[in-house]
């Protein structure tokens, strides 16, 4: 998968955050944490949404790193843009 693809992966993936976060009105990185805490949520009618958003935020962690380990396996070491940038017309 390259930087793109990845790129537009993690921007579908932050709307879906940001849709539950204006549901629940608390931050993904906030939810999650308690949610791997074992945090049980206080309305059972809640119970999927939770699941799906912790699906989600888990997939949103796993595509970070992968775009992380790209950028460093296209720059060599070197920390620069040169040769990551791609504008599409």
């Amino acid at each position: 998968m390259g930087l793109r693809e990845i790129l537009s992966d993690i921007h579908a993936l932050e709307e879906e955050l940001l849709a539950f976060e204006r549901k629940f009105g608390v931050r993904s990185e906030t939810f999650y944490a308690a949610f791997v805490g074992g945090e049980e949520p206080e309305d059972a009618g809640w119970v999927l949404d939770f699941g799906e958003w912790a699906s989600v935020y888990r997939t949103w962690l796993a595509r970070q790193a992968d775009y992380r380990n790209e950028v460093q396996r296209q720059q060599g070491g070197a920390p620069s843009i040169a040769g990551l940038i791609r504008v599409v017309t």
